[in-house]
């Protein structure tokens, strides 16, 4: 079965076991996950992640999830840019998250990368999601 949105797939990955508590989760690998990872663990939403290969030889990656006083680092996910309905911001349009308290992640010419980064760069691009 094919998969029509890798990225939402990751995010509601990481909600669920958020809400049962779990320490990690498994995703199938692919370069735009890794990317936005990368982000999340720059921002200090997740411990990190790991890439694993599985017994049938498919690549996958393992995320550490974060919590602090036993609450989940993330509060909220959302995905922005769906396959239906992309979409897209310039520099000045680009979404400030609960007045700068989350992020919005970007995809753009110069890679994925937070709002504010993508703001100092000077640049714009698909809105994927949002972090809180």
């Amino acid at each position: 079965m094919s998969m029509n949105d890798p990225l939402g797939d990751m995010l509601t990955r990481i909600r669920n076991a958020q809400m049962r508590g779990k320490s990690t989760v498994r995703t199938p690998a692919s370069k735009l996950r890794a990317w936005v990872l990368d982000v999340l663990k720059s921002e200090g939403y997740i411990r990190g992640y790991d890439s694993v290969t599985t017994e049938s030889g498919h690549p996958e990656l393992e995320i550490g999830l974060k919590y602090y006083e036993g609450q989940a680092v993330i509060r909220e996910l959302a995905r922005v840019s769906k396959p239906g309905r992309r979409v897209y911001a310039s520099v000045k349009e680009i979404p400030q998250v609960r007045n700068g308290l989350g992020i919005s992640i970007v995809s753009t010419p110069k890679g994925v990368m937070t709002d504010a980064a993508a703001r100092n760069a000077n640049v714009g691009g698909e809105v994927l999601c949002t972090v809180f």
